[in-house]
Parts: C-alpha cells; sequence; structure tokens
C-alpha cells in the first residue's frame, strides 16, 4: 500500500481558500437570513402600525361628525325651548285662560303643602287674578281636605319678567312649591325630552330595543 503523498503549499493554500470559501459563504447566508428577516419583521410593524394610524384617523373623523350632529340636534332643541319659553310668556295675555291656568297650579300647590297656612308669591300685576283664583279654589279645596287653609299673597313679588305662575310655601317657608310657568316648563321639557328627540330625530341608529 502506498503512502498518501504530502500536499504541496499551493495545494494547502487551494484547500485552506475552499475551506475559507463555504464558510464565507455559509455566514454570508446566515446574514442574508437574518437581515431579510429583520426587513421582513421591520416591513411588518409598518403595516401595522400604518393600520393602527388610519384606525385612529377612521375614529376621529367619526368622532367628529357626531359632535357636529349632535351640536346640531342640541341647537334645535335649544330653539326649540326657547321658542317655546317664548309662547308661555304669551298665556297671561289671555285673560280667562290664565285664570283657569292659576286655579289649577294654586290648587295642586296647595294639595301638595296640605297646609294650614299657605303664603302665596306671583307677579305684582297677578295679584288680582291670584287672589281670584284663591276665591274660587277655596271651597273645592276644603270639601277635598276638610278644612281650608288660610291664603296670603306676599309682597315679595316675582319679578314682572317672568312668566307668570305661583311660588307657594307652607310650614313658615320651610316647604315650598314652584309652580311657576318656568319652572313647569322646565319639568316638560325634562320628562318629555327622550319622545322630543325621537319626534325631531326618530330612533338611534343603535338602539335594538324599545319599551
Amino acid at each position: 500500500m502506498s503512502a498518501a503523498r504530502p500536499l504541496n503549499d499551493d495545494e494547502v493554500f487551494n484547500e485552506m481558500k475552499k475551506m475559507a470559501d463555504e464558510e464565507f459563504n455559509i455566514e454570508k447566508a446566515k446574514i442574508v437570513r437574518q437581515e431579510s428577516l429583520n426587513i421582513e419583521a421591520v416591513f411588518e410593524r409598518k403595516i401595522k402600525q400604518a393600520e393602527v394610524q388610519k384606525r385612529i384617523a377612521q375614529s376621529n373623523h367619526i368622532n367628529k361628525a357626531r359632535l357636529r350632529i349632535l351640536q346640531q340636534r342640541q341647537e334645535v332643541l335649544d330653539d326649540l325651548f326657547e321658542t317655546t319659553d317664548g309662547l308661555i310668556h304669551q298665556i297671561p295675555e289671555d285673560e280667562e285662560q290664565y285664570a283657569t291656568l292659576l286655579q289649577g297650579l294654586l290648587l295642586q300647590g296647595a294639595f301638595a303643602l296640605m297646609e294650614q297656612e299657605i303664603e302665596v308669591r306671583c307677579r305684582e300685576q297677578d295679584v288680582d287674578q291670584v287672589n281670584g283664583a284663591i276665591e274660587a279654589i277655596s271651597e273645592r279645596y276644603g270639601e277635598e281636605m276638610g278644612f281650608s287653609p288660610q291664603f296670603s299673597v306676599s309682597e315679595d313679588y316675582l319679578a314682572a319678567s317672568t312668566a307668570g305662575g305661583v311660588i307657594m310655601s307652607g310650614h313658615h317657608g320651610k316647604i315650598t312649591v314652584d309652580n311657576t310657568l318656568g319652572a313647569r316648563l322646565d319639568i316638560a321639557k325634562e320628562e318629555m325630552l327622550p319622545q322630543i328627540r325621537v319626534a325631531l330625530f326618530g330612533h338611534s341608529a343603535s338602539r335594538t330595543f324599545f319599551n
């Protein structure tokens, strides 16, 4: 059996070069693959960021549109209530209608207070009508409750600029019933606001059930 021939210098150099080139190519492939993965990760992150920004922009646009709609609807309601407030200021102009209304407000307030002595505040220009209304309801109240309270009209008048009505108090002013036309309108606004919204703007698209 012949012994292996030792490599000469050129052959050793070529063999070492070949091994070095293989290692270089392997490392190069690893680096290229890693960089590719890094680039893909950055690209995916950029895409996700872009999608998030897009959703945020869409959400902001929708919210701004909703706020504009809500603002416009509130302006419509404000105009409606302003018009209504103007209308209740016209009620006292019809003396017969206003006299009947005062009787109802006084009777309701008296039933709510159920006091022996009741003080009534009104506008100065309404004093005669209020006194007349008190006379008209006293008998009916006595029939219903078994006693007739002592009514007194206070000289602490309501502002002339108010729409009218009365504020009644009993138990030395500790119990009060606000039956001014403005207060009654505020109660009506609060109680009827849901129905008013539906009448003006329809049901909400997001509402899935109704009472």
